[in-house]
């Protein structure tokens, strides 16, 4: 299966943009692995090198707003589009990550509702799934 397709987004997206929503690959090297834990709520895009450019909340402190994996998601898209500083970013081969949707401004798109339930159950995070494949903010 291909990791990042023609529909990736190739460049970091102003606010507003669109990017890709990613969730790990099952076999992902562990140290992708273990920064993306907890149901970390995933965004970026690829790079020329084939490599992804990668936002995420994984809710380190447990902050209550932060519970539902697409809050998650909208606070990565922001932390990327704002250009704001955070350890939660990390570049890795695109062959640790799949896509299953696209974020634009305050909507998600999920195209892969399967491998989203996948990850967040083995996350230990399945009561964070999002009731519908289109999310509004």
């Amino acid at each position: 299966m291909t990791t990042f397709g023609f529909d990736t987004p190739m460049e970091r997206p102003r606010a507003g943009g669109r990017a890709a929503v990613f969730v790990p690959d099952p076999n992902a090297v562990e140290a992708v692995r273990e920064a993306l834990r907890n149901g970390s709520g995933m965004v970026g895009f690829g790079n020329p090198d084939r490599t992804v450019t990668i936002y995420f909340e994984n809710n380190r402190f447990n902050d209550p707003a932060l519970q539902p994996w697409q809050a998650k998601t909208f606070k990565s898209y922001s932390r990327m589009v704002e250009l704001s500083p955070t350890v939660n970013k990390l570049t890795c081969a695109g062959e640790n990550v799949v896509q299953i949707g696209f974020i634009e401004g305050s909507e998600i798109l999920v195209r892969d509702m399967a491998k989203l339930r996948a990850w967040l159950t083995i996350s230990g995070a399945a009561d964070s799934m999002p009731d519908s494949a289109e999310i509004h903010a």
